[in-house]
């Protein structure tokens, strides 16, 4: 160490320069160590991702939703209403029993709830909305039938989102105005 009024070598530990009087600080060394690595907590490090791919999974259910409904639609219906279709007339045939007709508009329900649902959790969680921690958890327990991306987003859902300690974590982030 030196002093830093007139550079006179000091000993290690001294407060004072023995030559000119002046107190001596203790300098930063040479060569600054690197910053500690920062913790940044579970969820505050997987919210944003979790809202995205919860966006992506809604408007994945309305496209493959869409495509069933009108595969089924076809089948069912004969090309929409038009008799000359290869699979026959007004009859059904052996490919389609009848109470299928019926269905597609289940499906249509259902596809609309399940990507609403995602896109509302998806949509809370990247605005850091209050509700969106609940609406989450909600859709990810309902997302675990919908094999593969279905099981895999409500798992990754579950393990940020649903513990007690994230509950108060994902409060403390939560955009209350």
């Amino acid at each position: 160490m030196v002093c830093q009024a007139c550079g006179t070598p000091v000993a290690e530990g001294v407060h004072f320069c023995s030559k000119c009087g002046a107190q001596v600080v203790a300098t930063q060394p040479m060569y600054p160590q690197p910053p500690m690595p920062m913790y940044v907590p579970r969820v505050q490090r997987n919210l944003q991702t979790l809202g995205i791919l919860w966006c992506v999974l809604g408007v994945y259910r309305v496209v493959s939703g869409l495509i069933g409904i009108l595969f089924l639609r076809a089948f069912t219906t004969h090309n929409f209403g038009n008799d000359g279709w290869m699979f026959g007339g007004r009859w059904h045939g052996p490919f389609t029993p009848m109470w299928m007709g019926g269905l597609w508009p289940v499906i249509a329900v259902a596809t609309v709830f399940a990507a609403a649902l995602a896109l509302i959790a998806g949509f809370g969680l990247l605005n850091r909305r209050p509700w969106g921690r609940i609406v989450a958890i909600i859709a990810a327990i309902l997302a675990l039938i919908k094999f593969p991306f279905g099981t895999a987003l409500g798992i990754y859902t579950l393990w940020v989102l649903a513990p007690g300690a994230s509950g108060l974590e994902y409060d403390a982030i939560a955009d209350r105005s």
